[in-house]
């Protein structure tokens, strides 16, 4: 159906934060809590045509995203050139805050990117085209995405921080099982190939000291062959000369090394000595860090993330560029539910060239906040979802449960460090630690 676009307005924006279940995996900066904080929004029309999106969860985020909806009422949603001019008009120009956090923590292109991918829904349903066409078109009727595996204590998170169902089989029962040496890993693998059908595989690294990551992942070479593709992501942890050392042991098993220095320099000047691609999505992370990107070529592959630079039609514009200088754009993940996922797989789609499988979390997540429940994987992939706009619709039951686990567990940010003492009390974190 064809709805008539003329004054369309935004009537109402609803933020709610809520927490998802999310087990007890580790990474460099220490553990995840029992859940992942994630904040849906909701924008609704004069006309009865809504939107929703879904970002990573922040206390002070949805405080501004607050803010914001009361000077968009009455806004029409289908401009949103001005729409981001007002946002970074309003929070002025953000200084990278990222420091040597592994994580993204700028705050002004999340708020852009839940409204932005809110305002694409509801453009997609007013002109009944799916957001894959307002993105330049369907590429690919189906994406591809990577096992993303975690080293992990036991337990799949939520109430009990380390609960367990010991009647669970299969990638259940993985999920919940430890994982914290090669065996594990490889057992983790193979559960969850088989329960989502994976082609290719990343190991989220910078826990364990460097030879057993590459122990880690020689298991996985022996275990899966040279036809599944590996990476290893040590989230910039390691020394220059500890990655020169350990790096060559596993050069011959590697699709591509994600972040394994700190920096644009130190990745460039790491990169010449192997001949396998790097990746990153820590040391080229927004477009003012492109010209520098470009000028050293520290990377081979920018892993984009449609909250973290600025949405979906920036994202667009990103593959133009990597495109242009001969770089390769695939996506970073976080722990995410099916309306992220839904428009990964719409920019998934849409992008021009397509050589690496998408990372992504969904599988270690349990929940769910759209009607029909879990996505689901075929052969490693996601199908574009049908309909218009994002084709998901928000499960206003699921939304209100899980708002009461935000409530409840009274996180308003992630901070794996404090997770990480209550197991090691003593642990602190360092950008560089081996």
């Amino acid at each position: 159906m064809l709805y008539q676009t003329s004054n369309l307005k935004i009537e109402e924006i609803i933020v709610t934060p809520i927490a998802i279940t999310d087990p007890p995996l580790l990474n460099a900066a220490g553990l995840h809590a029992p859940y992942a904080l994630r904040t849906v929004l909701e924008i609704k029309t004069n006309r009865g045509i809504n939107g929703v999106s879904e970002i990573p969860g922040n206390a002070e985020v949805n405080e501004a995203l607050a803010q914001v909806a009361e000077q968009l009422v009455g806004w029409d949603p289908f401009q949103l050139g001005a729409l981001k001019k007002m946002i970074f008009d309003t929070f002025g120009k953000e200084e990278d805050p990222r420091g040597d956090a592994p994580w993204d923590q700028r705050k002004v292109v999340h708020i852009y990117s839940a409204l932005e991918v809110a305002c694409l829904d509801i453009i997609g349903k007013a002109v009944d085209r799916p957001v894959v066409d307002l993105l330049g078109g369907r590429m690919r009727d189906r994406v591809p995405f990577a096992a993303y595996l975690f080293y992990k204590y036991e337990g799949a998170g939520g109430k009990l921080e380390f609960n367990k169902d010991p009647q669970a089989t299969g990638w259940d029962a993985a999920r919940q099982e430890a994982a914290v040496d090669p065996e594990g890993v490889v057992a983790q693998a193979r559960a969850m190939c088989k329960e989502f059908g994976f082609q290719s595989i990343k190991l989220k690294g910078g826990a364990f000291p460097p030879q057993e990551e590459v122990d880690a992942m020689l298991a996985l070479y022996e275990a899966f062959g040279a036809k599944v593709p590996l990476r290893h992501d040590p989230n910039a942890i390691w020394k220059m000369e500890t990655a020169a050392h350990f790096g060559k042991k596993m050069e011959h098993v590697l699709e591509y090394w994600e972040d394994p220095v700190r920096g644009q320099k130190n990745m460039a000047d790491l990169r010449k000595h192997f001949d396998i691609p790097f990746a990153t999505n820590m040391c080229t992370t927004s477009f003012d860090d492109l010209p520098a990107s470009i000028a050293l070529h520290s990377e081979d592959i920018i892993l984009s993330d449609h909250h973290f630079w600025g949405g979906l039609t920036a994202s667009m514009q990103l593959a133009m560029i990597c495109q242009t200088f001969g770089r390769d754009l695939s996506m970073h993940s976080n722990s995410h539910l099916g309306i992220s996922l839904a428009a990964m797989v719409h920019l998934g789609a849409a992008l021009p060239d397509f050589t690496y499988a998408l990372d992504t979390h969904y599988p270690w997540q349990s929940e769910e906040i759209i009607k029909g429940g879990r996505m689901k994987f075929e052969d490693g992939a996601v199908s574009v979802p049908e309909g218009p706009g994002l084709g998901v619709a928000l499960d206003h039951d699921a939304l209100a449960k899980l708002h009461q686990n935000y409530l409840e567990c009274r996180l308003t940010k992630r901070d794996d460090l404090v997770e990480m003492r209550k197991v090691q009390p003593d642990w602190t974190f360092q950008a560089t630690r081996w």
